[in-house]
């Protein structure tokens, strides 16, 4: 698809995001807002998927690591085709709701991997990949996870893995924002690359804008042209890009806009709610 469209998605699926948070008193726009133009590359343009069919062997997986971001995944997975009818209200967060603050696989059709618990992305991708290579089937697998989530040492038994077992049908997304949940990730574990984190353990590794839809898309043809070892693409994004008062304020990490805040969104991301693309 051309980066144009991607663009207008990509608008269309913030605007979405916020509106469930909005709607649902709860959740993490913030952290959504900052990979939405990666879920929309993907979805819209990259992956191998079959809405109709979401349990299809030869489908592309993916995993969203940081999995309190999943306003971002639900308004992709929506516009994508995944639920019919159509969801107009989601009930984020909602008592028996399929769409809760993390994403369940077995609530909600288009979810390959429960997530919540950061930090175990890598590693589930890593065993994807591996049953791929097993069974011989052509799907690629991806996985989006924070830069504040690699702290957590499971990222790097799964790196370690992926490498060893040179799993080159294996591509990570570093949604690099520099914020955790609470301050920024130079104040936890302090200035480092984890570009070069992942080079020391033997990826191919990219670093590019995280909102560059073109960029993105670049960086996956690369990427799949890599072959005998993992892919890291490190992405420079901004937290709560596209709404003005969310970008770089860490107070977004999880928060409810008010009525004047929400229509403020709604006239900076430009896309009316119940318009097609």
């Amino acid at each position: 698809m051309e980066t144009k469209e991607l663009r207008k998605i990509a608008s269309k699926l913030r605007l979405e995001a916020v509106r469930m948070v909005y709607e649902g008193k709860d959740g993490h726009p913030g952290p959504a807002l900052s990979v939405a133009d990666i879920v929309t590359t993907l979805y819209f343009d990259a992956m191998r998927v079959d809405p109709g069919d979401p349990h299809w062997p030869d489908r592309d997986r993916f995993i969203l690591s940081k999995g309190h971001a999943c306003p971002i995944w639900y308004a992709a997975l929506n516009e994508r085709g995944y639920f019919q009818p159509k969801v107009e209200h989601f009930h984020l967060r909602g008592l028996h709701s399929m769409f809760q603050g993390h994403p369940s696989m077995k609530n909600t059709p288009g979810i390959d991997m429960t997530s919540g618990s950061l930090g175990n992305g890598i590693a589930i991708g890593a065993g994807m990949a591996l049953a791929a290579k097993i069974a011989n089937r052509p799907y690629y697998t991806y996985v989006i996870c924070g830069d504040g989530e690699l702290q957590e040492g499971v990222c790097w038994e799964g790196a370690n893995v992926a490498t060893g077992r040179g799993l080159d049908n294996l591509i990570v997304f570093v949604d690099r924002n520099g914020w955790q949940s609470f301050r920024k990730i130079e104040q936890t574990v302090g200035l480092n690359n984890p570009a070069d984190r992942f080079r020391a353990f033997g990826w191919h590794v990219q670093e590019i804008c995280g909102h560059d839809i073109g960029a993105i898309q670049a960086a996956i043809a690369v990427a799949k042209s890599t072959k005998g070892r993992p892919s890291c693409i490190v992405c420079d994004c901004v937290k709560g890009k596209g709404v003005s008062y969310m970008e770089n304020n860490n107070a977004w990490h999880k928060g409810v806009p008010t009525d004047e805040e929400y229509e403020l969104a709604v006239k900076e991301l430009g896309v009316p709610t119940n318009d097609g693309i």
